[in-house]
This record gives structure tokens, C-alpha cells and sequence, in this order.
């Protein structure tokens, strides 16, 4: 049994046997969130706004894709962003560890590598957040933070908060972790500067999202290429809904025989792929990609993705990080 589909999304009852758990932790973050609220834990406050991008549900809801598209929005704009992140699966020889375009995925983590060489942004990652914004901060010109992740990371203060949700799973059975996908209650979206439903169709006050596929390209080289529509091809993906990936391609009229998921961050090898793509064409996602180029085959492409906001969305956000820079003397 799937915990996310029979449990998290669907009604299975044995999610009661997990309430106890859930009272449990809904306890622990209260507390831990009210210790911040009355400065008893201490918060920081960087020298520059700071975008929050989060979620409250545990996995994948196209946090990436938006991190990416604040970078060139922001940049196209006339700002200096840059990004810090929790590394999750990163193993650098110190934290906190600047990301660029020589740093091994191994050191930096399939996310961070992927957002550097897409965003070309100044990227610092750290299991202590405030820790990764201090370092930006230190070591390159930047007048905007762009956290990736990190919504219940109250020990660093936040000027706007970006929350997304998935469009099609929402809150899935509205409980907190364990008994459902939950890090914190539905209440917290009230709190945020904007609720952004990845998918479309979102309920009035939410910005909607939608992730745009773009040509494939060679996991090898990263040039761009179209594999004849008369191959067979297969799916891969490690990622937190890799549902959403293959309901991509579909979408886009990629004809796959087969698809196989992974757990997110999932250290690909060389022999598992072939293993099961036989010599097949493979398609992945870029997040992927960035750890499989070194070993990659001619016929591995990857789908490059998009974001495309609500038209009224950049201009708010604009008008909001001026305001912003008044307050912070810029």
C-alpha cells in the first residue's frame, strides 16, 4: 500500500491509527512555532527581503519551477537575486557551501545544481538556513533572498511567503504528518502573501500556476533534440510526484510504453537505468538529469519545464518588493 494514495489522498481508515501520532506532532510545531512568536527562540532577520517559496504538504509542488521563474522575472526586472537552500541529500565538504557550475551534484544536491545552471543566481545551501543567507550575503551582491523551501524555518524572518499547492492533491485528507500529508494546518495559507496552485483551477484569492513543457533536450550535453516520435520510449522519475511528470508528457503527446518512479533525490546509477529501459529511449526530469550526465546515454533526453503565472501576480510582487526597499533604506 502507497501511505501518499491510500492514505494521505484517498480515505483508507487506517489512517486513525495514526492520529495519536499526529496529536503528537501537531503539539511539538505549536509550541515550537509559539516559542518564535514570543522571541523566546531567537529568529533572524536578513539585511535584504527575503522570498519564502514553501509548501505545508510533505512532497513535490512545483517549488522549483517558481523559484526559477522569480530569478528571471526579478533579474529581468533589475534586481540581483539570490538563492539559498537546505541542500536536502547534499553532502558538501562544508556548510555553508556556495553552489556553481564545477561543484559536484554530490556536494551540492540534485535541486541547488539544477537551479544554479538554470538561473545563473548566486546559490548558497545550509542545513541552517540563516546560516546560507549570511554567506550569500558575504560573498556576493544581492538585494533579494530567494529561499527554496524553508516555510517552517522560523528561525529566519521572511518578508513575503509563497506558498504552493498541488492543484489536483491539494491538502489530501486535510490531517497533519503522520495521518496525512500535513506539516502544518490548512489555516496557514491564510498567513501567507499568496497561495499558488500549481495545476490551475485554483479557489478565488490563489494565483494559478502552470508548468510549461519545453523542447527535450540530451541528458548528455544538454543540447536540445527531438527523438523520433516512431521509438519506443520510457519514463523515469525521482522526484516528489512524479505522477505529475508523466501526466506532462502525456499532455505533450510523448508516447511512453513504460515509466518507472523513483523515491525524490534518488541517486541514479548507470545499471539500474539500463536495466530497465532495455536500450529504450529515456525521458526524464532536469532535476534528474543533472545527475545522470556523466553516464548518460545518446537516446536519454530530459523535459525542461516552465512556470507561467496569472498575469496580475509579477506586477504585486514588484509593487511589494519596492515598498520593501523603502522600508530597508535601498
Amino acid at each position: 500500500m502507497k501511505i501518499e494514495e491510500d492514505i494521505w489522498y484517498g480515505n483508507h481508515w487506517s489512517k486513525w491509527l495514526l492520529a495519536p501520532l499526529s496529536v503528537t506532532f501537531a503539539a511539538i510545531t505549536c509550541s515550537r512555532r509559539k516559542l518564535f512568536e514570543l522571541g523566546i527562540k531567537a529568529s533572524v532577520k536578513p539585511a535584504v527581503p527575503t522570498i519564502v517559496v514553501g509548501n505545508i504538504t510533505v512532497g513535490g509542488t512545483g517549488k522549483t519551477p517558481l523559484v526559477v521563474y522569480l530569478c528571471e522575472q526579478l533579474t529581468a526586472a533589475g534586481y540581483k537575486p539570490g538563492i539559498i537552500s537546505r541542500g536536502y541529500g547534499s553532502k558538501a565538504p562544508q556548510y555553508p557551501y556556495i553552489v556553481n557550475s564545477d561543484s559536484p551534484v554530490a556536494h551540492s544536491g540534485d535541486e541547488p545544481f539544477m537551479l544554479h545552471k538554470r538561473t545563473q543566481c548566486p546559490l548558497v545551501i545550509s542545513p541552517v538556513r540563516t546560516d546560507a543567507a549570511a554567506h550569500l550575503l558575504a560573498n556576493f551582491d544581492v538585494d533579494v533572498i530567494i529561499t527554496d523551501d524553508g516555510l517552517q524555518h522560523y528561525a529566519m524572518q521572511r518578508d513575503i511567503e509563497l506558498i504552493v499547492i498541488d492543484g489536483k492533491r491539494r491538502l489530501g485528507n486535510g490531517h497533519l504528518l503522520p495521518m496525512g500529508p500535513l506539516r502544518e494546518g490548512a489555516w496557514r495559507l491564510k498567513t501567507a502573501d499568496v497561495v499558488i496552485c500549481n495545476g490551475g483551477n485554483g479557489l478565488a484569492g490563489e494565483v494559478n500556476m502552470r508548468l510549461v513543457a519545453a523542447p527535450l533536450r540530451k541528458v548528455s550535453n544538454n543540447q536540445a533534440a527531438t527523438p523520433s516520435t516512431e521509438v519506443a520510449c520510457v519514463a523515469i522519475a525521482g522526484i516528489g510526484n512524479p505522477q505529475r511528470f508523466y501526466n506532462t508528457l502525456e499532455k505533450h503527446d510523448y508516447v511512453i510504453e513504460e515509466h518507472l518512479s523513483f523515491p525524490d533525490h534518488h541517486a541514479f546509477t548507470a545499471a539500474e537505468i539500463n536495466q530497465f529501459a532495455g536500450g529504450r529511449t529515456v525521458i526524464m526530469t532536469e532535476k534528474d538529469a543533472v545527475k545522470c550526465q556523466s553516464f548518460a546515454q545518446d537516446n536519454w533526453y530530459y523535459l525542461p519545464v516552465n512556470a507561467s503565472l496569472d498575469s496580475e501576480f509579477l506586477p504585486l510582487l514588484l509593487l511589494k518588493l519596492k515598498e520593501l526597499n523603502h522600508d530597508f533604506g535601498s
